[in-house]
């Protein structure tokens, strides 16, 4: 059992609604909870470009690996591998408030997101 609090992101590129893709995305708030009862939000992680994980280099140690669980509302299969392969578990969920999908996961009650849509085919135009 792990000793201290249960650090829980929330990919929001608004700080407002869960959001998705992610490991584009840079923007994510950061609850705790010790006991999986009181629910506080402790931070956010506002990332540069860079450090977004679809554009990270790997080098040194990344924010997002500092948590025990990450809830967005969509990702790849990539993304949840790159997490999960530093103990990070991924969930994505149709449930659009931080703050409500972290106390339904916490619950074991979190609504699983619609079936992943994602456009393989990224046309790269260049002239």
């Amino acid at each position: 059992m792990k000793i201290g609090p249960l650090k829980i992101g929330v990919s929001s590129q608004n700080f407002r609604t869960v959001t998705g893709h992610a490991g584009k995305g840079r923007r994510f708030m950061v609850f705790e909870t010790f006991d999986g009862m009181e629910v506080q939000e402790a931070g956010r992680i506002d990332l540069p470009k860079e450090m977004s994980l679809h554009e990270w280099n790997g080098q040194g140690e990344h924010p997002l690996f500092e948590l025990d669980m990450l809830i967005t509302a969509s990702c790849g299969d990539g993304f949840i591998r790159k997490m999960g392969s530093r103990g990070v578990q991924v969930r994505a969920t149709s449930e659009t408030d931080p703050v409500t999908a972290v106390k339904a996961w916490l619950a074991g009650t979190l609504a699983a997101a619609a079936p992943h849509e994602h456009d393989h085919h990224h046309e790269h135009q260049h002239h």
